[in-house]
């Protein structure tokens, strides 16, 4: 993982805003200091997204990167709670950086003020440890989810449309990629699903425990299995998901190359 200029432990200011995290069976110094160290690329901030992000930030992850595209739009304010009516028309993730600041300014906090793209996604992925798709378009998915598999950074994939939710963890060279699930994918009415803002941060929640849960090293992710959510049931369900062995972007010898020796260098134990 990526390693900031830091004295060694935690401080005692630490200690006491992390406490109740701290007393986690499992979780301890150890974790603490894992997501200290660690840096999430956020794609999508939006409702789905922004959550995630803000308690990414209180979790005490060091370094966040924010990427979304396109100004804040009025029909955003019902799921997208960090931003407010004042910021319509600025860039959309200036809101969540900012409200990420001020809910934890030891956060580093980095915004890209464009989607992820095929040209450009290998370039963010390598500056983190982990990135978390929330994107709204299919394209940036599948853009980013190539980045993640050929230089072998861990990705946590979640969606919500209408009620339904969905949430799985790919670890590349050990479970599916998101090709493997999907290999074509129709992109989604310009108008956008239907959704309530509770149901994006839900599972904008469900997101970042399992982003936090990769990387302090303590729980069991979602690695292999795919979390399904009926939000109006509500009703909670798990399945698993195979990969694709002639999958044409994670079936080694993982096309893109020097992603496998870069990704094992900054892997350090155990998933």
């Amino acid at each position: 993982m990526r390693r900031l200029s830091l004295a060694p432990g935690l401080s005692q200011a630490e200690r006491e805003r992390y406490r109740r995290q701290l007393r986690l069976a499992g979780f301890g110094e150890a974790a603490q200091l894992r997501l200290r160290s660690a840096s999430v690329l956020v794609s999508g901030c939006g409702g789905v997204g922004g959550a995630a992000a803000l308690y990414l930030a209180a979790a005490g992850v060091g370094h966040l990167v924010l990427s979304r595209g396109g100004p804040l739009a009025l029909e955003d304010l019902n799921r997208q709670v960090l931003a407010t009516e004042d910021r319509v028309g600025w860039p959309a993730v200036w809101e969540v950086r900012d409200a990420v600041r001020r809910v934890n300014r030891h956060v580093q906090v980095d915004a890209v003020e464009e989607p992820i793209r095929r040209d450009g996604a290998r370039r963010q992925v390598r500056r983190v440890d982990l990135a978390l798709d929330a994107a709204a378009a299919f394209a940036e998915r599948d853009a980013l989810n190539r980045a993640c598999v050929a230089l072998r950074r861990p990705m946590v994939e979640v969606a919500v449309d209408d009620f339904a939710g969905h949430l799985t963890t790919f670890l590349p060279g050990e479970t599916p990629c998101l090709h493997c699930l999907y290999r074509l994918r129709a992109e989604p009415d310009p108008d956008g699903p239907g959704v309530l803002g509770a149901a994006a941060g839900a599972m904008g929640c469900l997101a970042a425990l399992e982003a936090l849960k990769v990387l302090g090293r303590f729980g069991t992710p979602l690695a292999g299995r795919m979390l399904s959510v009926d939000l109006a049931a509500p009703r909670f369900s798990t399945y698993t998901v195979r990969r694709d062995p002639r999958c044409a972007v994670c079936a080694p010898p993982f096309p893109g190359g020097g992603g496998r020796a870069e990704g094992a260098a900054r892997r350090t134990g155990s998933w």
